[in-house]
């Protein structure tokens, strides 16, 4: 697979004075790691250390990190195509507008005040579409140093809309190049790719009309200024007009990750007026482009316990830069219920998702009731748009190739060169009766339907092609991992001994694994539910 520069785009720092202390990092925070607190075998706390996603991205896929006093200025000083293209760069946009880059001009103790409350309270120097034009320019002095057609962005929170507005607008004026001639992959931690929305009516209106420290560009409709070619900041659209989670086809959106983040409680203030259904800034369902790939991780905006400093987050853009293999789930059977409703109750249905891959300490994505973030059966099927509803789609997630991946260690090619996921699937039923719980026949935590499917995948024996096995953990006698691959020694009664038959297309696989009986037994699944698989290998049909 071809290696491409990679561009590190930070997020919001606030007013000045916290575009001074971010300054002063010489990566912008995105060499921070984490320690987790984790349980070993006897039950007890352990400690656990991730290096941080830019650290592991040198360890794991041997990129450089070239800085030699001021990153921009090397690049400009190298000749062109003198720099290996995997090279990673951070782009320092906020240095513009700190103050902390010159000396300080003589002020009296009244002066001083008022400059310490302004430089809290505005970004003097700070400007969005400023940001996007550099960014801009950074691209095209990577790509002529490095010899790269196009490169990698990745970024956090607002830097996500510093790249499109950079995509979407600075790319169409003025006959400059298109973005899908510059960027070859976009993965996003918690952009508020749909605006920043508080709970109260008050706090969205003074962001839009205020703005402190220039927080206006996150209101929905002031997007619209800096997204779209032709207008200016401050221009709003007409009703129906604008779609600020629309890429409009700047980038093809299979090109694109958005990484959500659901836990609010270990972040700041903001949280209280945010709400639940966030990380604590961005809510979960303004934290993706429409139609692009997503992973939902229990984290919060930033911080200690933050989406771009955890491994959660840095396996996934791993997966999504480097692996070899595209999985799309999708949950194809299910029965709409007549007016969802049973007598003067209102029944919903609800799943809870979770995706474990083999070798990995942290859960890739999980979306689950209580985090606010279940996937509701019921409105999927009514939903168009960006979520078909044949089949509804559960996720989408890259596996890498172990043999590729033995190779970088040294180590032998394991399991025959498969890679195994599992998908926790857990359904349940939720009726209401007037807008409150009716927990009548209700049995808390318990759940109707509860399943594991095990998967393996990996080349076939003639390397032409991919064969997969699987098998539902309730029909497993055993430990997992003592079935190598999953199938093997298994009897008939409800999965397949033998690798699942695919039909190939268009290098992409497609078969289906049905539900257990006891599932297809729930009224919301058919006698036909089955789960939906495609594949696609990113190397082509043949390896």
């Amino acid at each position: 697979m071809e290696r491409y520069p990679i561009i590190y785009i930070r997020g919001y720092a606030g007013g000045t004075a916290g575009i001074d202390s971010q300054v002063d990092d010489p990566f912008y925070g995105f060499n921070e790691g984490a320690t987790h607190i984790r349980v070993d075998g006897n039950g007890d706390p352990r400690f656990y250390q991730f290096e941080g996603p830019m650290l592991r991205l040198l360890i794991d896929h041997d990129y450089k990190l070239l800085v030699h006093g001021d990153q921009e200025a090397y690049l400009r000083t190298a000749d062109d195509g003198a720099i290996a293209p995997d090279s990673i760069w951070v782009y320092r946009f906020y240095d513009q507008a700190a103050t902390t880059f010159a000396a300080p001009p003589h002020q009296n103790i009244a002066q001083r005040v008022f400059s310490s409350i302004h430089q809290r309270v505005t970004a003097d120097g700070f400007d969005i579409e400023e940001a996007a034009l550099g960014l801009y320019d950074l691209i095209d002095l990577v790509r002529r140093k490095t010899s790269a057609d196009k490169v990698i962005l990745v970024a956090h929170s607002m830097g996500g809309l510093v790249a499109r507005c950079m995509m979407q607008k600075t790319c169409r004026e003025q006959e400059r190049t298109p973005a899908r001639e510059l960027v070859t992959k976009f993965f996003t931690y918690g952009t508020p790719h749909g605006g920043i929305v508080f709970g109260s009516g008050v706090l969205n209106w003074l962001e839009e009309t205020v703005g402190p420290a220039g927080a206006d560009i996150f209101a929905p409709e002031k997007m619209y200024g800096y997204l779209t070619p032709g207008k200016t900041f401050g221009d709003e659209p007409r009703s129906g007009q604008f779609d600020p989670q629309d890429l409009a086809d700047a980038l093809d959106t299979d090109d694109v990750f958005c990484l959500i983040g659901t836990n609010p409680k270990d972040y700041g203030p903001s949280k209280a007026v945010v709400g639940p259904k966030s990380d604590g800034l961005v809510r979960i369902e303004n934290a993706y482009v429409r139609k692009a790939h997503r992973a939902f991780v229990y984290r919060s905006h930033s911080g200690r316990y933050g989406e771009v400093n955890s491994e959660e987050g840095y396996q996934n853009l791993r997966r999504f830069l480097f692996g070899r293999w595209t999985v799309k789930v999708g949950l194809d059977g299910l029965t709409a219920l007549p007016d969802n409703r049973d007598g003067d109750d209102h029944v919903t249905w609800q799943a809870d998702l979770r995706l474990s891959i083999r070798g990995l300490p942290v859960v890739l994505s999980e979306q689950r009731a209580d985090q606010y973030c279940p996937i509701q059966l019921d409105d999927e099927l009514r939903r168009l748009g960006d979520s078909p509803d044949h089949p509804v789609p559960l996720l989408s997630t890259f596996l890498l190739d172990p043999a590729l991946a033995a190779g970088d260690t040294g180590d032998q090619v394991r399991h025959g060169g498969r890679a195994r996921y599992s998908l926790v699937l857990r359904v349940s039923k939720l009726i209401q009766r007037d807008g409150l719980f009716n927990y009548r026949d209700h049995l808390e935590q318990v759940f109707d339907w509860a399943d594991t499917l095990i998967v393996d995948v990996g080349p076939n024996t003639a390397q032409t092609g991919i064969e997969a096995f699987t098998a539902w953990n309730s029909s497993i006698g055993g430990a997992i991992d003592a079935f190598d691959p999953i199938t093997q020694g298994l009897n008939d009664a409800g999965q397949q001994n033998t690798p699942v038959q695919t039909e190939q297309s268009d290098g992409s696989w497609r078969f289906g694994v049905s539900l257990p009986e006891v599932a297809r037994k729930l009224e919301i699944f058919g006698v036909d539910a089955r789960l939906t698989f495609e594949i696609t290998d990113r190397d082509g049909p043949a390896r």
